[in-house]
């Protein structure tokens, strides 16, 4: 079966991209035909050849998809995470971009794939118009407790619906008028536009990921693994976990790492986040949820 993944970024996260891309290929059924579209915000050409590679390790449709960024002058006017750079918002556009896709997944660049993508495509959404795992907020701070509010980091999207109701427009039209207050970029125009519209999925679709007990799920086989927070993978001496399922994934790209590379990035770097971590919290075997992560994780998988 044909199932459509989206990606956005520019030059900078195209590495990353790759790698998320790997990790699709790497664990899809042999009966998955993974169409790619990735939405273009200035890649390089040789990033593109890149990334084009990926077709030599597992045979996939490949779309570069070029933006024109005068579409989203709105967006950048939102200030309160200006952190949040274009990429983020294109995905506001689908229906636009993809005219021709009724039924989509995006992730973002900052996740890695474990299993096939076929049953998260394949999801009833009934009358919702997109589907998502509740965000890292909802378990963690007591005033979202009750919320539906998704992370739109991995999102199931029905762009027939979309069209049929004219969402861009929509959410557009939130953007101008609470231009002001908007807190979290895409993710805060998704929820308030389509709140009653959402479909809930099971947070191992979604595991939110920053240090050893900060994730949404302890769930010891994550299908998606989304590494939140300032702090990714890729950065030396990240105290994040699961990451060695980045590196792996890294080795299946153009830019997998040379035997002093892995030296640095598998040893190195190992050694360097353990210490920085006990910097951080050198009492943590005396906090509670340290050791009830523990419980869930062993054995550990670091």
């Amino acid at each position: 079966m044909m199932i459509n993944v989206c990606l956005s970024c520019d030059d900078n996260y195209a590495k990353y991209a790759a790698v998320v891309m790997a990790s699709i290929l790497d664990n899809k059924n042999e009966d998955d035909n993974i169409q790619f579209f990735i939405l273009d915000g200035n890649i390089s050409a040789e990033n593109k050849s890149k990334i084009l590679e990926l077709k030599n390790f597992k045979d996939c449709n490949i779309n570069f998809v070029e933006i024109d960024e005068k579409h989203f002058e709105i967006y950048t006017n939102i200030k309160t995470h200006e952190y949040i750079s274009i990429p983020a918002y294109y995905r506001l556009k689908l229906t636009t971009l993809l005219p021709s896709i009724n039924r989509i997944i995006y992730l973002d660049c900052d996740t890695v794939v474990n299993t096939s993508l076929k049953d998260l495509y394949n999801t009833d959404l009934g009358t919702n118009f997109i589907a998502g795992v509740l965000d890292a907020r909802v378990k963690h701070k007591k005033k979202w407790r009750k919320s539906n509010y998704i992370n739109s980091g991995i999102v199931l999207f029905d762009l027939e619906k979309f069209r049929n109701q004219n969402i861009e427009n929509i959410f557009y039209e939130y953007t101008k008028e609470n231009i002001n207050s908007i807190e979290t970029g895409d993710q805060d125009i998704i929820n308030f536009t389509l709140k009653d519209k959402i479909k809930i999925l099971p947070d191992e679709w979604n595991v939110q990921v920053s240090g050893f007990a900060s994730r949404t799920s302890f769930t010891k086989y994550p299908k998606i693994i989304h590494y939140i927070g300032s702090e990714k993978p890729w950065m030396f001496s990240a105290t994040t976990y699961f990451k060695n399922y980045y590196f792996k994934y890294l080795q299946l790209t153009p830019w997998a790492l040379s035997e002093e590379e892995k030296l640095k990035w598998y040893t190195e770097n190992r050694k360097s986040s353990f210490l920085k971590f006990l910097k951080r919290r050198p009492l943590f075997f005396l906090i509670p949820k340290y050791w009830y992560a523990f419980y869930r994780s062993f054995p550990l998988d670091i």
